[in-house]
């Protein structure tokens, strides 16, 4: 449930930009499995912002397709009051 739910909020938030692209719905669920796991040692939406970043950093290899950090912000925010708070 986490999982899908997750992999849908970040689709329609797009933080990397993927939607934008015209990638498939599913196209964040790999980045969501790693996600996910580090999910419980956030205790804050600035904890939520920083793995989503390191993760996107990650999985893309460059700066320039995650964006900064603060990009993460707002759906950083939204996991926290949906998922975590």
């Amino acid at each position: 449930m986490l999982h899908a739910s997750l992999t849908a909020l970040l689709y329609r938030r797009d933080p990397v930009g993927l939607a934008a692209l015209g990638a498939p719905k599913d196209e964040y669920e790999p980045e969501v499995g790693t996600i996910i796991p580090r999910l419980q040692d956030a205790t804050s939406p600035d904890d939520v912002r920083r793995i989503l970043h390191e993760e996107f950093l990650r999985w893309f290899d460059a700066e320039e397709t995650t964006g900064p950090e603060a990009a993460c912000d707002a759906v950083a925010h939204e996991i926290w009051d949906k998922f975590l708070k």
